[in-house]
């Protein structure tokens, strides 16, 4: 039976990895790359993970380009018709790309579970039948643990819920809730509605990889150079991934 991994492969560096990942990668005769329109530089990222931990030649790399997310009204819409789509391609490649007994893999940045979607959709096309499979999930070190690491904080302080949410919905978000959150998928700068706030930011950008940026301070003092390195960053790679906690200090003075 075919047999597929999702690995989580950290946000970016190859020392990110665990040995639960490397183990398993050397297992995988065909790693399958999802190709993003603009961001060539996660498929680089890849190809020097495998080139680092696995013996040349020992495994098949097999490429497929997947649809841009078209912006509509609905959000859940336009995920749900996205999805459906990467679906097809990952159908397309477990059916045509891998013999009965061999076992493929999807490196996935960060960890599988945190914002990803691919775990929903392998189970999707298992529960359809249309291919017969078997998968497992192999945890990854998430973006929110590198930035913790790096700005030297831990993530839970005593007593104190934990939020974990993206730019869209911190929207939503009044003021005096945002107490310790972290934010991953942030394309709006979401940030910027709490400039007037006493809020800390520990930021950062591009995380794990050679291009990491790390600023941290009161966020009303920092935000117009935090705006500023977004912009260049996107206009120089095409694309940033970035991961913040927003931290009120009133929490630890009660």
């Amino acid at each position: 039976m075919k047999k597929i991994y999702l690995i989580g492969i950290g946000p970016g560096s190859p020392d990110y990895l665990t040995v639960q990942a490397i183990n398993t990668m050397k297992k995988v005769d065909v790693f399958f790359f999802l190709e993003k329109e603009g961001q060539k530089d996660l498929l680089k990222i890849r190809q020097e993970i495998l080139e680092k931990y696995l013996e040349k030649g020992s495994y098949l790399i097999v490429t497929a380009k997947i649809p841009t997310r078209k912006r509509r009204k609905l959000y859940t819409e336009e995920v749900e018709i996205w999805r459906q789509q990467k679906a097809e391609v990952i159908f397309e490649l477990i059916r045509d790309k891998m013999e009965d007994d061999e076992i493929a893999s999807f490196l996935v940045w960060g960890d599988p579970s945190l914002y990803d979607g691919q775990i929903e959709i392998l189970q999707q096309i298992h529960k359809e039948g249309k291919v017969d499979f078997e998968y497992e999930v192999i945890p990854g070190i998430t973006s929110i643990q590198v930035l913790t690491a790096k700005h030297k904080i831990p993530l839970n302080r005593i007593g104190e819920t934990i939020v974990i949410t993206t730019g869209r919905k911190l929207k939503e978000y009044p003021p005096d809730e945002v107490v310790n959150t972290v934010v991953l998928l942030d394309n709006y700068s979401t940030f910027r509605r709490f400039k007037d706030e006493d809020i800390d930011i520990y930021w950062g950008g591009y995380l794990g990889t050679e291009d990491e940026i790390l600023l941290s301070g009161k966020l009303k003092d920092i935000i117009e150079e935090i705006k500023k390195i977004r912009r260049e960053s996107k206009n120089k790679k095409g694309w940033l991934m970035d991961t913040y906690i927003l931290r009120r200090k009133e929490h630890l003075e009660k």
